[in-house]
Parts: structure tokens; sequence; C-alpha cells
């Protein structure tokens, strides 16, 4: 009698893996699949990843990174072969479901997924109106305040109105050097 249920076809699991070890887990995987003749089975490794924007020494960096860190999706059908090369994959602690038997990713879930992924340009959230006063937190005038007398909202750019020697000064600085004041 099996214990896995392969009525289910294809389908995208969650593997829980010890976290730092997605990349590896990926590798192994993909050479066990390989190995064993399993590609019928398994279709795919994902390790989800997101293009966010940081600022690192005044400077704008793109980054990808883990949405789900120590975790890796599966693309798969769930039988007792495709379960043992997969559970038994270095740094896999095992599959997202109830005892052994694990629980597929549902479609809405996928889509909302790859639709996060697939974003290429990072869109810039910048919560602050003209005329608010905000407080500079990175960068030369870090923690000046002032108040923003422009929003570039494509490039993510703000020009703020910084006291300086009795007079206001413009400034133009990135969403991510400033505070809601």
């Amino acid at each position: 009698m099996p214990k896995q249920n392969e009525n289910l076809g294809l389908k995208w699991y969650v593997l829980h893996t010890y976290s730092g070890y997605e990349e590896n887990v990926k590798r192994n995987l993909e050479q066990r699949i390989e190995s064993m003749n399993m590609q019928d089975k398994i279709l795919e490794v994902l390790i989800p990843t997101e293009t966010k924007i940081k600022i690192k020494n005044g400077k704008r960096k793109t980054v990808r990174e883990k949405i789900f860190p120590g975790y890796v999706l599966v693309n798969m059908i769930v039988n007792d072969d495709s379960w043992y090369v997969v559970r038994n994959t270095p740094n896999v602690t095992g599959f997202i479901g109830t005892g052994t038997i694990p629980t597929p990713m549902t479609e809405e879930e996928i889509k909302s997924l790859q639709k996060r992924m697939g974003v290429e340009e990072p869109e810039y959230k910048i919560d602050v109106l003209k005329g608010d006063t905000v407080k500079i937190i990175d960068g030369p005038f870090k923690d000046f305040e002032g108040k923003v007398s422009s929003i570039d909202q494509n490039h993510g750019k703000i020009k703020v109105l910084v006291s300086m020697f009795g007079r206001e000064t413009p400034v133009e600085l990135d969403f991510l050097q400033i505070k809601k004041g």
C-alpha cells in the first residue's frame, strides 16, 4: 500500500531546509533527480526571490532577496519514489504538510508568488506628501529635518527643503534616506 497520493498529479510543494542552504539543496536535488532518473516526476526546483532596493554607504543598490528564507519550492508528482528522493536530499528537513503527506500549494498562492517574483523593477513606496516634514536618516544631511517640496514617484526621489544658515536649501534625496517626521 503506497503512503503517498499519486492522483494529485503535478503540483508545487514547499520544502523546509536549513536557512542559508537553499542554493545547496536546489543543486543537490537537481543532481539527484538526474542521477536517479526522476525527471518525469520532479520537474522543477525553485528558490523564490524578489528584487529590492537597498541603500548602502549612501548608494542605491538593487538586490535579489529570498522571499521565504529556509524554503524551496518543488514542482513534482508525489509518489513513494519521488517523495523518497526529495526527502533524503541533504539539508532538506521535510515537506510542508501534515505528517508524512506533503500539502500542495494552491493555484492562487502560485500565481501570487509568480507575480511577486516576476516584477523586475521594484516599485517605490513613498508614503509622504508634498509639504510633509521629514527627517533625513542617511547621507551627508543625516539628522536634518526638512519639508518635502517635490516627489518623483517613478525614480524614488524626493526634494526636501532643508534649513541651513538661515536659508531653505533644496536637497534631492532617495526615498530610503528619509523617514516621516
